[in-house]
């Protein structure tokens, strides 16, 4: 406990909730699941603090997060989030997320169609394309493999295109193609 009573955990809360929470809003879909995921975790983190990695702790409280929403979503056993608004509705104001811009509409209707995914799917966009991870990272954070990380990548982005209607990244087949199939 010598390390919580130095400051370092408060000085790491003050530093990293923002984004821990946004990630977990991410994660939820919703403003209260997301700061109560973030406190659970902090809290667990707290528990450990003297055995965490100090270079890295943040590591450590993603995966909390991955894995306390992963284990809330089988005991509640909910099968959809359905959400009236958008996902990052009214958040501009709140710190750790983006002003209004002029690309508000493309952000509300991507994290809608995010909401939308598969909850292991969403982890690993949320992981790979908000967090930044690696997909060795994203691989340890989830605790599988890089080529589960590959795949529902693939599959999220493709199902996203194609929520969102995006054929631009998709190559298309014509019949001058020269037949390959």
């Amino acid at each position: 406990m010598r390390d919580v009573e130095d400051g370092s955990f408060e000085t790491f809360v003050a530093e990293r909730s923002t984004t821990l929470l946004r990630t977990a809003y991410l994660l939820t879909g919703d403003r209260g699941h997301a700061e109560d995921l973030l406190q659970t975790a902090l809290i667990k983190a707290y528990r450990h603090w003297g055995r965490i990695d100090h270079d890295d702790p943040t590591a450590f409280v993603r995966r909390v997060l991955v894995t306390t929403h992963a284990s809330w979503r089988r005991l509640s056993r909910v099968s959809e989030f359905v959400s009236a608004s958008p996902l990052l509705s009214g958040t501009s104001g709140l710190p750790g997320f983006a002003q209004p811009t002029s690309d508000v509409g493309e952000r509300d209707e991507m994290t809608a169609a995010l909401a939308t995914l598969p909850p292991r799917m969403r982890a690993v966009l949320v992981l790979r394309y908000w967090e930044d991870l690696s997909e060795a990272g994203t691989a340890e954070v989830l605790g599988c493999s890089v080529n589960t990380v590959k795949t529902h990548t693939s599959r999220g982005l493709a199902r996203l295109r194609e929520l969102l209607g995006d054929t631009a990244g998709t190559p298309t087949r014509t019949a001058s193609s020269g037949g390959e199939r």
